[in-house]
Protein backbone atom coordinates (compact mmCIF):
# COMPACT_ATOMS: atom_id res chain seq x y z
CA UNK A 1 0.00 0.00 0.00
CA UNK A 2 1.10 3.53 -0.67
CA UNK A 3 2.06 5.48 2.21
CA UNK A 4 -0.88 7.95 3.12
CA UNK A 5 0.26 11.58 1.97
CA UNK A 6 -1.94 14.18 4.81
CA UNK A 7 -2.99 17.26 3.65
CA UNK A 8 -4.26 20.07 6.07
CA UNK A 9 -8.21 21.28 4.23
CA UNK A 10 -8.51 23.72 7.36
CA UNK A 11 -10.46 24.00 10.27
CA UNK A 12 -13.29 21.56 10.99
CA UNK A 13 -15.89 24.02 12.66
CA UNK A 14 -15.41 26.36 9.45
CA UNK A 15 -15.47 23.93 6.82
CA UNK A 16 -18.96 22.26 8.44
CA UNK A 17 -20.69 25.18 7.53
CA UNK A 18 -20.41 24.23 3.79
CA UNK A 19 -22.38 21.41 3.06
CA UNK A 20 -20.61 20.96 -0.59
CA UNK A 21 -17.45 22.61 -1.32
CA UNK A 22 -15.06 22.25 -4.63
CA UNK A 23 -11.41 22.22 -3.40
CA UNK A 24 -8.61 22.18 -5.99
CA UNK A 25 -5.18 20.63 -4.49
CA UNK A 26 -2.80 20.98 -7.65
CA UNK A 27 -3.69 18.86 -10.29
CA UNK A 28 -6.51 17.17 -7.87
CA UNK A 29 -10.35 18.28 -7.63
CA UNK A 30 -12.10 17.18 -4.41
CA UNK A 31 -15.80 17.45 -3.66
CA UNK A 32 -15.85 18.07 -0.06
CA UNK A 33 -19.05 17.42 1.78
CA UNK A 34 -20.51 17.83 4.99
CA UNK A 35 -23.96 15.94 5.32
CA UNK A 36 -25.93 14.36 8.13
CA UNK A 37 -23.05 15.27 11.03
CA UNK A 38 -20.44 13.18 8.94
CA UNK A 39 -17.52 14.52 6.19
CA UNK A 40 -16.93 12.76 2.95
CA UNK A 41 -14.42 13.54 0.15
CA UNK A 42 -14.57 12.07 -3.60
CA UNK A 43 -12.84 13.38 -6.51
CA UNK A 44 -14.48 16.93 -7.63
CA UNK A 45 -14.22 15.25 -11.94
CA UNK A 46 -17.77 13.96 -12.85
CA UNK A 47 -16.68 10.59 -15.01
CA UNK A 48 -19.29 11.75 -18.15
CA UNK A 49 -17.55 15.27 -19.04
CA UNK A 50 -15.58 15.62 -15.95
CA UNK A 51 -18.06 18.14 -14.35
CA UNK A 52 -17.03 19.77 -11.06
CA UNK A 53 -19.15 17.79 -8.62
CA UNK A 54 -18.00 19.89 -5.93
CA UNK A 55 -20.22 22.85 -7.25
CA UNK A 56 -22.89 20.58 -7.36
CA UNK A 57 -26.26 19.70 -5.25
CA UNK A 58 -27.39 17.00 -3.09
CA UNK A 59 -29.88 14.41 -3.87
CA UNK A 60 -30.01 12.63 -0.60
CA UNK A 61 -26.58 11.31 -0.10
CA UNK A 62 -25.97 11.63 -3.53
CA UNK A 63 -23.74 14.48 -5.51
CA UNK A 64 -25.66 15.38 -8.37
CA UNK A 65 -23.22 16.91 -11.32
CA UNK A 66 -24.11 20.45 -11.85
CA UNK A 67 -23.18 19.90 -15.82
CA UNK A 68 -25.52 16.95 -16.59
CA UNK A 69 -26.83 15.28 -13.34
CA UNK A 70 -24.80 12.24 -13.03
CA UNK A 71 -25.21 11.03 -9.10
CA UNK A 72 -22.17 9.59 -7.09
CA UNK A 73 -22.63 8.84 -3.02
CA UNK A 74 -20.93 11.67 -1.36
CA UNK A 75 -18.51 9.43 0.78
CA UNK A 76 -18.46 6.67 -1.12
CA UNK A 77 -17.74 7.57 -4.55
CA UNK A 78 -19.82 4.87 -5.70
CA UNK A 79 -22.55 5.62 -8.74
CA UNK A 80 -26.28 5.84 -8.19
CA UNK A 81 -28.16 2.56 -7.53
CA UNK A 82 -28.29 0.38 -10.94
CA UNK A 83 -25.10 2.36 -11.91
CA UNK A 84 -22.70 1.42 -8.91
CA UNK A 85 -19.82 0.65 -11.20
CA UNK A 86 -20.06 4.59 -12.16
CA UNK A 87 -17.64 5.33 -9.55
CA UNK A 88 -15.14 8.10 -8.38
CA UNK A 89 -12.22 7.49 -6.45
CA UNK A 90 -13.00 8.36 -2.37
CA UNK A 91 -10.92 9.56 0.18
CA UNK A 92 -9.75 9.32 3.40
CA UNK A 93 -10.22 12.19 6.18
CA UNK A 94 -9.36 12.68 9.84
CA UNK A 95 -9.66 15.21 12.70
CA UNK A 96 -6.86 16.53 14.53
CA UNK A 97 -6.43 19.05 16.72
CA UNK A 98 -9.92 20.87 15.43
CA UNK A 99 -7.86 20.22 11.73
CA UNK A 100 -9.60 18.57 9.30
CA UNK A 101 -6.84 16.34 7.16
CA UNK A 102 -7.64 14.47 3.91
CA UNK A 103 -5.23 11.07 2.75
CA UNK A 104 -4.63 12.28 -1.21
CA UNK A 105 -3.50 8.71 -1.84
CA UNK A 106 -6.95 7.71 -3.16
CA UNK A 107 -8.44 4.89 -0.78
CA UNK A 108 -10.75 3.39 -4.12
CA UNK A 109 -10.43 3.59 -7.65
CA UNK A 110 -12.53 5.47 -10.30
CA UNK A 111 -15.21 3.06 -12.29
CA UNK A 112 -16.65 3.26 -15.54
CA UNK A 113 -19.83 1.19 -16.46
CA UNK A 114 -20.42 0.87 -20.29
CA UNK A 115 -23.01 3.15 -21.92
CA UNK A 116 -24.19 2.45 -25.38
CA UNK A 117 -22.96 5.46 -27.29
CA UNK A 118 -25.67 7.84 -28.50
CA UNK A 119 -26.37 6.90 -32.27
CA UNK A 120 -25.58 10.37 -33.42
CA UNK A 121 -22.41 9.27 -31.85
CA UNK A 122 -21.13 7.76 -35.24
CA UNK A 123 -18.51 9.08 -37.92
CA UNK A 124 -19.34 11.48 -39.92
CA UNK A 125 -19.89 10.77 -43.51
CA UNK A 126 -22.46 10.62 -46.42
CA UNK A 127 -23.99 7.92 -48.52
CA UNK A 128 -23.94 7.21 -51.80
CA UNK A 129 -26.79 8.38 -54.04
CA UNK A 130 -28.87 11.62 -55.12
CA UNK A 131 -28.41 14.88 -54.00
CA UNK A 132 -30.66 15.08 -50.85
CA UNK A 133 -32.62 18.27 -50.00
CA UNK A 134 -33.84 18.89 -46.25
CA UNK A 135 -36.43 21.40 -45.93
CA UNK A 136 -37.09 22.85 -42.09
CA UNK A 137 -40.15 24.56 -41.48
CA UNK A 138 -39.70 26.66 -38.54
CA UNK A 139 -43.68 28.27 -39.01
CA UNK A 140 -45.92 27.70 -35.69
CA UNK A 141 -49.42 26.54 -36.03
CA UNK A 142 -52.58 25.72 -34.33
CA UNK A 143 -52.28 21.94 -35.61
CA UNK A 144 -56.43 21.64 -34.87
CA UNK A 145 -56.90 25.07 -37.61
CA UNK A 146 -53.94 25.23 -39.96
CA UNK A 147 -53.63 28.63 -41.97
CA UNK A 148 -52.09 29.52 -44.73
CA UNK A 149 -48.20 29.77 -44.27
CA UNK A 150 -46.09 32.17 -46.95
CA UNK A 151 -42.98 30.75 -46.13
CA UNK A 152 -44.07 26.77 -45.95
CA UNK A 153 -46.20 27.55 -49.16
CA UNK A 154 -42.35 28.25 -50.88
CA UNK A 155 -40.81 25.77 -49.31
CA UNK A 156 -43.22 23.09 -50.17
CA UNK A 157 -42.52 24.22 -54.40
CA UNK A 158 -38.69 24.14 -53.72
CA UNK A 159 -38.97 20.51 -52.44
CA UNK A 160 -41.49 19.53 -55.63
CA UNK A 161 -39.26 21.48 -57.44
CA UNK A 162 -36.29 19.40 -56.42
CA UNK A 163 -37.97 16.34 -56.51
CA UNK A 164 -39.67 16.12 -59.82
CA UNK A 165 -36.81 18.29 -62.18
CA UNK A 166 -33.49 17.57 -60.46
CA UNK A 167 -34.36 13.96 -59.24
CA UNK A 168 -33.43 14.80 -55.78
CA UNK A 169 -34.46 12.84 -52.38
CA UNK A 170 -36.34 15.30 -50.38
CA UNK A 171 -37.01 15.12 -46.79
CA UNK A 172 -39.65 18.00 -44.75
CA UNK A 173 -39.25 18.22 -40.86
CA UNK A 174 -41.84 20.51 -39.47
CA UNK A 175 -40.72 22.09 -36.17
CA UNK A 176 -44.01 22.62 -35.20
CA UNK A 177 -44.76 19.04 -35.14
CA UNK A 178 -42.06 18.18 -33.00
CA UNK A 179 -41.63 18.31 -29.19
CA UNK A 180 -38.54 19.87 -28.23
CA UNK A 181 -37.09 21.39 -25.18
CA UNK A 182 -35.62 24.54 -25.16
CA UNK A 183 -31.52 25.51 -25.18
CA UNK A 184 -30.70 25.43 -21.43
CA UNK A 185 -27.26 26.98 -21.31
CA UNK A 186 -25.08 24.21 -20.57
CA UNK A 187 -22.50 26.10 -22.52
CA UNK A 188 -22.56 29.06 -20.19
CA UNK A 189 -21.83 26.44 -17.16
CA UNK A 190 -18.51 25.20 -19.06
CA UNK A 191 -17.68 24.75 -23.04
CA UNK A 192 -17.05 21.23 -22.23
CA UNK A 193 -20.44 20.77 -20.46
CA UNK A 194 -22.25 21.38 -24.45
CA UNK A 195 -21.58 18.02 -25.81
CA UNK A 196 -22.40 16.50 -29.23
CA UNK A 197 -25.62 15.40 -29.25
CA UNK A 198 -26.81 17.90 -27.17
CA UNK A 199 -26.60 17.36 -23.71
CA UNK A 200 -30.51 16.96 -23.78
CA UNK A 201 -30.86 15.04 -26.56
CA UNK A 202 -28.66 12.63 -24.50
CA UNK A 203 -30.41 13.05 -21.56
CA UNK A 204 -34.06 12.99 -22.78
CA UNK A 205 -35.38 9.91 -24.95
CA UNK A 206 -38.34 12.41 -25.63
CA UNK A 207 -36.89 15.31 -27.06
CA UNK A 208 -37.29 14.97 -30.76
CA UNK A 209 -34.75 17.08 -31.98
CA UNK A 210 -32.31 14.32 -32.74
CA UNK A 211 -34.36 14.28 -35.74
CA UNK A 212 -33.16 17.52 -36.87
CA UNK A 213 -29.68 16.60 -36.14
CA UNK A 214 -29.88 13.22 -37.65
CA UNK A 215 -30.96 15.28 -41.46
CA UNK A 216 -28.54 17.71 -40.79
CA UNK A 217 -25.88 16.07 -40.02
CA UNK A 218 -25.82 12.93 -41.80
CA UNK A 219 -28.68 13.01 -44.45
CA UNK A 220 -29.25 16.18 -46.42
CA UNK A 221 -26.79 17.88 -48.73
CA UNK A 222 -29.05 20.79 -49.07
CA UNK A 223 -30.68 22.48 -46.41
CA UNK A 224 -33.73 24.15 -47.17
CA UNK A 225 -35.08 26.88 -43.88
CA UNK A 226 -37.96 28.27 -44.36
CA UNK A 227 -39.09 30.96 -41.50
CA UNK A 228 -42.08 33.87 -41.35
CA UNK A 229 -40.32 37.48 -39.86
CA UNK A 230 -41.93 37.68 -36.44
CA UNK A 231 -41.09 40.94 -34.60
CA UNK A 232 -38.46 42.21 -36.60
CA UNK A 233 -36.62 38.38 -36.69
CA UNK A 234 -36.62 34.84 -37.68
CA UNK A 235 -39.74 32.55 -35.91
CA UNK A 236 -39.26 31.54 -32.51
CA UNK A 237 -39.23 28.26 -33.63
CA UNK A 238 -35.98 28.72 -35.63
CA UNK A 239 -34.57 30.84 -32.83
CA UNK A 240 -35.12 27.48 -30.09
CA UNK A 241 -33.69 25.14 -32.77
CA UNK A 242 -30.69 27.03 -33.45
CA UNK A 243 -29.95 27.50 -29.50
CA UNK A 244 -30.36 23.80 -29.35
CA UNK A 245 -27.62 23.46 -32.63
CA UNK A 246 -24.82 25.21 -30.88
CA UNK A 247 -23.82 22.02 -29.97
CA UNK A 248 -22.57 21.78 -33.26
CA UNK A 249 -20.99 24.99 -33.21
CA UNK A 250 -18.95 24.36 -30.06
CA UNK A 251 -17.64 20.99 -31.45
CA UNK A 252 -15.62 23.27 -33.54
CA UNK A 253 -14.37 25.53 -30.89
CA UNK A 254 -13.65 22.76 -28.40
CA UNK A 255 -12.70 19.79 -30.67
CA UNK A 256 -11.70 21.34 -33.98
CA UNK A 257 -14.15 18.68 -34.90
CA UNK A 258 -16.31 20.27 -38.49
CA UNK A 259 -19.89 18.51 -38.38
CA UNK A 260 -20.71 19.63 -41.75
CA UNK A 261 -18.90 19.30 -44.44
CA UNK A 262 -20.06 20.07 -48.16
CA UNK A 263 -23.46 20.96 -47.21
CA UNK A 264 -25.59 23.57 -49.44
CA UNK A 265 -27.93 26.30 -47.22
CA UNK A 266 -30.78 28.16 -48.39
CA UNK A 267 -33.14 30.39 -46.85
CA UNK A 268 -37.18 31.14 -47.74
CA UNK A 269 -37.87 34.44 -45.91
CA UNK A 270 -41.70 35.74 -45.45
CA UNK A 271 -43.04 38.60 -43.32
CA UNK A 272 -45.43 41.11 -43.59
CA UNK A 273 -43.25 43.85 -42.46
CA UNK A 274 -39.69 44.91 -43.62
CA UNK A 275 -36.79 43.38 -41.78
CA UNK A 276 -35.39 41.01 -44.56
CA UNK A 277 -31.74 41.96 -44.34
CA UNK A 278 -31.71 41.37 -40.37
CA UNK A 279 -33.27 38.45 -40.51
CA UNK A 280 -31.05 36.84 -43.85
CA UNK A 281 -27.74 37.72 -41.98
CA UNK A 282 -28.59 35.97 -38.48
CA UNK A 283 -29.38 32.88 -40.75
CA UNK A 284 -26.52 32.76 -43.08
CA UNK A 285 -23.62 34.22 -40.35
CA UNK A 286 -24.67 30.98 -38.09
CA UNK A 287 -24.87 28.48 -40.73
CA UNK A 288 -21.80 29.73 -42.53
CA UNK A 289 -20.19 29.87 -38.68
CA UNK A 290 -21.06 25.45 -38.96
CA UNK A 291 -18.97 25.22 -42.22
CA UNK A 292 -22.37 25.85 -44.75
CA UNK A 293 -21.47 27.19 -48.09
CA UNK A 294 -24.12 28.90 -49.96
CA UNK A 295 -25.40 29.50 -53.59
CA UNK A 296 -25.19 33.08 -55.06
CA UNK A 297 -27.98 34.82 -53.91
CA UNK A 298 -28.51 31.85 -51.22
CA UNK A 299 -31.96 33.43 -49.92
CA UNK A 300 -35.62 34.27 -51.17
CA UNK A 301 -38.08 37.10 -49.14
CA UNK A 302 -40.82 38.88 -49.31
CA UNK A 303 -41.93 41.77 -47.10
CA UNK A 304 -44.94 44.34 -47.66
CA UNK A 305 -43.16 46.67 -45.68
CA UNK A 306 -43.66 48.50 -41.99
CA UNK A 307 -46.42 50.82 -43.55
CA UNK A 308 -48.14 47.61 -45.07
CA UNK A 309 -50.68 46.36 -42.14
CA UNK A 310 -53.51 44.82 -44.48
CA UNK A 311 -52.36 41.26 -44.35
CA UNK A 312 -54.95 39.54 -46.03
CA UNK A 313 -54.10 41.27 -49.19
CA UNK A 314 -50.85 40.06 -48.30
CA UNK A 315 -51.56 36.46 -48.31
CA UNK A 316 -53.76 36.54 -51.24
CA UNK A 317 -50.07 38.31 -52.96
CA UNK A 318 -48.58 35.22 -52.02
CA UNK A 319 -51.09 32.57 -52.87
CA UNK A 320 -51.06 34.04 -56.49
CA UNK A 321 -47.57 34.89 -57.08
CA UNK A 322 -45.84 32.48 -59.84
CA UNK A 323 -43.29 34.81 -59.53
CA UNK A 324 -42.46 33.87 -55.93
CA UNK A 325 -42.77 30.27 -57.01
CA UNK A 326 -40.39 30.49 -59.92
CA UNK A 327 -37.69 32.11 -57.17
CA UNK A 328 -38.04 29.03 -54.42
CA UNK A 329 -37.35 26.86 -57.72
CA UNK A 330 -34.60 29.01 -59.03
CA UNK A 331 -33.06 28.95 -55.11
CA UNK A 332 -33.41 25.01 -54.83
CA UNK A 333 -31.79 24.99 -58.31
CA UNK A 334 -28.71 26.96 -57.63
CA UNK A 335 -28.08 24.96 -54.23
CA UNK A 336 -28.60 21.55 -55.88
CA UNK A 337 -26.08 22.71 -58.87
CA UNK A 338 -23.13 23.56 -55.95
CA UNK A 339 -24.20 20.19 -54.01
CA UNK A 340 -23.51 18.27 -56.70
CA UNK A 341 -20.44 19.87 -57.41
CA UNK A 342 -19.19 19.30 -53.92
CA UNK A 343 -20.18 15.97 -54.01
CA UNK A 344 -18.23 15.51 -57.24
CA UNK A 345 -15.13 17.14 -55.88
CA UNK A 346 -15.08 15.68 -52.09
CA UNK A 347 -11.84 13.64 -51.75
CA UNK A 348 -12.82 11.45 -48.54
CA UNK A 349 -11.37 11.77 -44.79
CA UNK A 350 -10.54 15.75 -45.93
CA UNK A 351 -9.87 17.63 -43.12
CA UNK A 352 -11.91 20.55 -43.20
CA UNK A 353 -9.83 24.21 -42.16
CA UNK A 354 -11.55 25.96 -39.06
CA UNK A 355 -12.07 29.64 -40.32
CA UNK A 356 -14.09 32.67 -38.97
CA UNK A 357 -13.77 33.68 -35.22
CA UNK A 358 -13.20 30.08 -34.56
CA UNK A 359 -9.74 29.93 -36.30
CA UNK A 360 -8.42 30.57 -32.58
CA UNK A 361 -8.03 26.74 -31.56
CA UNK A 362 -7.94 25.11 -28.01
CA UNK A 363 -6.32 22.03 -29.40
CA UNK A 364 -3.01 20.78 -26.92
CA UNK A 365 -5.41 21.90 -24.01
CA UNK A 366 -6.20 18.90 -20.94
CA UNK A 367 -10.10 17.97 -21.61
CA UNK A 368 -11.97 18.48 -18.35
CA UNK A 369 -12.06 15.14 -17.84
CA UNK A 370 -8.62 14.14 -17.41
CA UNK A 371 -7.85 15.13 -13.84
CA UNK A 372 -5.43 12.91 -12.05
CA UNK A 373 -6.53 11.13 -9.18
CA UNK A 374 -3.36 10.34 -8.13
CA UNK A 375 -1.27 13.89 -6.38
CA UNK A 376 1.10 15.35 -8.55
Amino acid sequence: MPEPLWQDLGSVEELKRRPLTQINLGRMKIALSYLNGQFGAVSGTCNHAGGPLGEGTFDGEYIVCPWHHWKFHCRTGLGEPGYEEDAVPRYDLKQEGGRLLINLTPASKRGHKYHAPHPLERPLGREPGPVRVLGISTTIMDLAYPRFSASDCLLDVALEEAKTKHKAETQLIRLNDLRFRACEGYYSKSAYACTWPCSITQMDPMDQLDRVYEGIVFWADVILIASPIRWGGPSSLYTKMVERMNCLQNQITIRNRVMLSNKVAGFIIMGGQDNVQAVAGQMLMFFAELGCVFPQFPFIAHSRGWDAEDMERNVRLVMGSEELRDGARALVARSVEIAQRLIATAKPGERMERGGRKAFSREGKRPAGAEADQPA
